[in-house]
């Protein structure tokens, strides 16, 4: 019996034949739990054809109709979900605690529910008081959503089989518990078996389900991975706790485009949508100052602006610093590399601070060019020109890579009032939207023409 038992780590998820105290794969301390199996029905030697159905079989050429939209009139919520709410869809939401996860889909639920669909939001975390004071300052009592308070996923069931509602939210998945499983909630069993029921329960009854996920102090959904992979959808709701902005982003969507964000300001009213994010992201940007470069970058589908800023300042302690926010720390450490060894720009005995303004984390190759570019304004104390914008990737020889979605990102810079546009070299040409273009095959060339011989 007990060679049939098998151990989940939830701290990286890794499988164990045995329980210890520490796993062998993280180094994590006490996060070893016993993976029960979802059901413990009859054992039998092999399937045998008696035992299940025939499938109903079709062919590609067999028309399906597609699954019906609903579209929540938040623009910004719309984009990310891939053009509306799909039915019979599963979505999980996850974010840093406090980021304001249950405010979005509060107010999501209200303009869903106006819009005709049938709402029902359950919180196993709050009372459905607690929840009726946040929509009475969000200003939403007067939208029909129906409203529970529970955590055992039975009753939760049974009463969405007597309701039918169109859409349910759960807050959250790491709250829900079956009797079925013998752990605690919010352990790796409970939260795949509560997952895999919720998912199917979705398909099933042709139900859409947005299930809350908290996270891990490195930025991931807690639990089994295996969530991710069960559900339609995931949704990371992202920002800084010393800014407004918020970034909804989809990582999965099997309904839209993936990489899809969304962007909201938190006010004392809750979450407002942001219909120009360039022009908000740069909305505090003042003279021209060293470090200072707007980047041109694409988030999913929409172009984006956005300002880098870099501090460089010699280092009291013989290991200098290097501090990244809001970008990849060893892309950084890649591009000092490569401006020291392809344009002899040195960064030694120097203390390198990198920023993205406005709490925006930037994941695209496009932006080497910028980085590059603040890293040596901040060097050489000398500013960009205030109307000029930077894009471009930076291969390890130091050539200049051109870019996908060249032209969308020149019409947003020439409708911010943007007129310079330093680029790589391109083989193909695209309109430049009235944008001066300034291209540069290489690193060396790059810091001859913007910043002369130093």
């Amino acid at each position: 019996m007990a060679k049939d038992l098998s151990f989940i780590c939830t701290a990286c998820n890794a499988v164990h034949s045995k329980w210890s105290g520490q796993c062998d794969a993280c180094g994590a301390w006490n996060t070893i739990e016993e993976a029960k199996p979802l059901s413990s029905g009859p054992k039998s030697k092999g399937l045998g054809t008696k035992r299940g159905r025939a499938l109903d079989l079709t062919d590609l050429a067999t028309e399906q109709p597609e699954p019906p939209r609903t579209l929540a009139g938040v623009d910004e919520l719309d984009r990310v979900l891939g053009g509306g709410l799909v039915k019979a869809s599963a979505l999980l939401v996850g974010g840093d605690p406090g980021i304001g996860k249950s405010t979005l889909l509060l107010q999501a639920a209200a303009r869903f529910a106006r819009n005709g669909l049938k709402v029902l939001y359950v919180s196993g975390e709050e009372s459905a008081a607690q929840v009726q004071m946040r929509a009475r300052r969000l200003e939403l009592t007067e939208s029909p959503v129906r409203l529970a308070s529970e955590t055992n996923l039975r009753d939760i069931l049974t009463t969405l089989d007597a309701e039918a509602p169109d859409l349910v939210i759960i807050d959250s998945i790491q709250t829900m518990w079956l009797d079925t499983v013998e752990a605690a909630p919010g352990s790796v069993s409970q939260v795949r078996s509560a997952a895999h029921e919720l998912t199917t329960f979705a398909k099933r009854r042709g139900i859409a389900v947005v299930m809350v996920g908290h996270v891990t102090k490195e930025g991931q959904i807690a639990g089994p991975r295996v969530v991710e992979h069960m559900v339609d959808t995931v949704l990371y709701f992202e920002g800084e706790r010393g800014h407004q902005f918020r970034i909804l982003r989809a990582v999965k969507n099997r309904f839209g485009p993936a990489d899809e964000i969304g962007v909201f300001e938190m006010t004392g009213r809750g979450l407002v949508e942001v219909k120009n994010p360039s022009a908000l992201f740069l909305s505090e940007r003042g003279e021209p100052a060293p470090g200072s470069v707007v980047f041109a970058g694409i988030e999913g589908s929409r172009p984006m602006l956005c300002e880098f800023q870099a501090l460089v300042a010699p280092s009291p302690h013989s290991q200098p610093r290097r501090t990244v926010v809001g970008w990849d720390g060893g892309r950084l450490a890649m591009i000092l590399a490569v401006l020291e060894s392809r344009a002899g720009i040195p960064f030694t005995g120097l203390d390198v601070y990198l920023n993205v303004a406005g709490g925006l984390r930037v994941g695209e190759p496009a932006a080497d060019l910028a980085v590059a570019a603040a890293l040596i304004s901040a060097r050489e104390d000398a500013a960009l020109p205030k109307d000029c914008v930077v894009f471009g990737e930076i291969s390890l020889s130091g050539a200049l890579r051109p870019v996908g979605q060249t032209e969308n990102r020149l019409k947003e810079a020439a409708k911010l009032g943007f007129r310079t546009a330093v680029t790589p070299v391109r083989a193909k040409r695209v309109g430049s939207g009235g944008v001066e273009l300034r291209e540069m095959r290489d690193l060396p060339e790059f810091v001859e023409e913007v910043f002369g011989a130093r």
